[in-house]
């Protein structure tokens, strides 16, 4: 990717703002896998800081309908689910899920249970911003939402994916 000045990369936030669409769109590609927020990040440039991409990142993912949400859903792997992959996306979805990661049989069995149960139960996988909290953390919130309405939890899914493309936004811009 080449910035408008000439030089061999662009980087950070002011990059970002002043690259190509396409190269812009390929930059923020792996914090949100929803074309349509992709987009409306693109146009809405420039943001000129963190804080207003968020802004705009908080908004549009407000905005997305559920099909576009389900786009989203689909490049996040099960929770205690390794991301394959050597791209920035299955790095940062590795990291995320480090602190939940288990080796004992019975929690990563617990795990997969929940998984189908909720896939089976709301018909896509179980999002959570699982940075920072434990295994434990995770099958207890997993276990607490099955229990939703489908329309309650999708709502608890946008939050949740709000938080995350947050996180992925920080890395990439600061």
């Amino acid at each position: 990717m080449s910035d408008t000045t000439g030089g061999d990369r662009w980087v950070g936030l002011p990059g970002f703002d002043r690259a190509t669409p396409d190269d812009a769109a390929a930059l923020i590609a792996p914090c949100c896998a929803s074309v349509r927020w992709i987009d409306e990040l693109v146009a809405r440039r420039p943001h000129g800081t963190l804080a207003g991409i968020t802004d705009a990142s908080d908004a549009a993912i407000a905005d997305l309908s559920w099909s576009a949400i389900e786009q989203a859903l689909g490049a996040h792997p099960r929770i205690g689910d390794r991301a394959k992959g050597a791209d920035r996306e299955s790095a940062w979805s590795r990291q995320e899920q480090s602190a939940a990661a288990t080796p004992e049989a019975s929690a990563q069995a617990a795990l997969v249970a929940g998984n189908v149960e909720y896939e089976r139960r709301f018909g896509h996988v179980f999002l959570i911003c699982a940075t920072g909290k434990s295994v434990e953390d995770v099958l207890a919130a997993l276990t607490q939402r099955l229990g939703n309405s489908p329309e309650a939890e999708r709502e608890i899914v946008r939050d949740e994916l709000t938080q995350i493309v947050r996180l992925r936004l920080a890395k990439l811009f600061q």
